[in-house]
């Protein structure tokens, strides 16, 4: 199967009816193919939010997770003032994350600061390091250095 590529001037004609289609909820055989890149931009999907994503932090996504649902739902100085105040090793890195998907918000998707609030963070695992380290009786274990990636997603309140 082959995917038909759509050219500007037909995503311009049929915009509505394309965000129509795309936004309603199918059954998983019924999925529409995925929008490319410039698909998306000309039809302007994406931009009702700001993004950030932290690849390959060296934090347990398990230790993440416990900051992450700290600032879930709150708005964006709120989290700031948790995050400062939170004695985590996450803080810092979802404080710097934090900054990022403002400036993404504010500057890429001309949102209202005000009105920002963090509607999703989550942390996934990353790739696992393992070290080799040396046992008793000459023998040798695995040692986990477990990573994340962490993302953070910031929405406008209506």
């Amino acid at each position: 199967m082959e995917k038909k590529v759509m050219s500007k001037e037909y995503l311009l004609e049929n915009r509505d009816e394309l965000l129509r289609q795309y936004s309603a909820t199918d059954r998983k055989f019924q999925k529409k193919p995925y929008l490319t890149k410039k698909e998306r931009k000309v039809l302007g999907i994406g931009k009702d939010c700001g993004r950030a994503i932290a690849m390959n932090v060296r934090i347990a996504p398990r230790k993440v997770a416990v900051v992450v649902n700290l600032i879930k739902g709150k708005t964006i100085d709120e989290a700031y003032a948790i995050l400062q105040y939170t004695p985590k090793a996450a803080s810092p890195v979802l404080t710097k994350l934090l900054k990022s998907a403002e400036a993404n918000a504010v500057n890429n998707n001309s949102m209202s600061r005000d009105a920002l609030y963090v509607a999703d963070c989550y942390a996934n695992p990353g790739p696992v390091l393992k070290r080799i380290m040396p046992r008793a009786r000459g023998s040798a274990a695995r040692i986990h250095k477990r990573t994340s990636h962490v993302t953070l997603v910031l929405k406008e309140k209506n």
